[in-house]
């Protein structure tokens, strides 16, 4: 089972630009399909963006497109959300997720412990 680790989270004024990082252990995320999700308070988990598992395809939901990035470096075992242009509703828990069956948001089946994400406008 791969463990997740995210960093990377804070507050920041809005326009701006934050990086996330998710370090995983116990496995190689080669093996593996990474996603970010986020979570505002009653609300679900949703899926930010996601890349399969050689990285080389990914996908973004509409409300992020064109401001947010995921990439990965497998030689740190680290997933990368690079958000910019951040929006007052970025706001939330942002989480990092594994899958080793498919990058369809409910194919996710492992996560990070989640870091708090605070745009302020």
């Amino acid at each position: 089972q791969v463990q997740l680790v995210e960093s990377g989270g804070g507050l920041v004024q809005a326009g701006g630009s934050l990086r996330l990082s998710c370090a995983a252990s116990g496995r190689t995320i080669s093996n593996y399909a990474m996603g970010w999700f986020r979570q505002t308070p009653g609300k679900e988990r949703d899926i930010v963006a996601a890349d399969n598992y050689s990285g080389s395809n990914t996908w973004y939901t509409t409300s992020v497109l064109g401001r947010f990035t995921i990439s990965r470096d497998n030689a740190k075992n680290t997933v990368y959300l690079q958000m910019n242009s951040l929006k007052p509703e970025d706001t939330a828990v942002y989480y990092c997720a594994a899958s080793s069956r498919g990058w369809a948001a409910g194919d996710f089946h492992s996560w990070g412990q989640g870091t708090q994400v605070t745009v302020s406008s």
